[in-house]
């Protein structure tokens, strides 16, 4: 019984610094440091959010770059169904969507003589992610 106010003191101060002082101090410096990554680092025209720079959209027009394929859930870069497909390398269901992918993205180059890179066949482990390599924006 002598050792229960101690323990309990420590565990209330562990817990009200975690719970309540660490976020709160995190979330202001967060807000005061870097406010437009803190905020999602959200893309705003004509007043309306259109997209965030960090996750990658769906653009298949002539006129824009493909990004990587998302493997989220139901819809194509659904930030709140963030993850990988994960199916394994040896699932034959994972081959048949990466040929799919290679022969669109052939039909849609077919000048390109060098092999179709590997990030625009192969979804992320995020399966949002937004970058791609110079090698992979110059075969397009």
């Amino acid at each position: 019984m002598i050792g229960l106010r101690p323990a309990f003191s420590t565990m209330l101060f562990l817990l009200l610094l975690t719970g309540g002082v660490y976020p709160l101090l995190t979330t202001a410096l967060g807000q005061w440091w870097f406010p437009w990554q803190a905020n999602g680092s959200l893309i705003h025209k004509d007043n309306v959010i259109r997209g965030s720079a960090l996750i990658g959209q769906s653009f298949t027009a002539a006129g824009y770059f493909h990004g990587r394929p998302s493997a989220t859930a139901d819809t194509p870069y659904n930030p709140l169904a963030s993850g990988g497909s994960n199916l394994a390398a040896s699932n034959p269901e994972l081959d048949a969507q990466i040929q799919a992918r290679v022969a669109a993205l052939r039909a849609a180059n077919p000048q390109a003589s060098s092999a179709v890179p590997v990030e625009l066949a192969t979804a992320s482990a995020s399966g949002l992610d937004n970058n791609l390599t110079p090698g992979a924006a110059a075969w397009q």
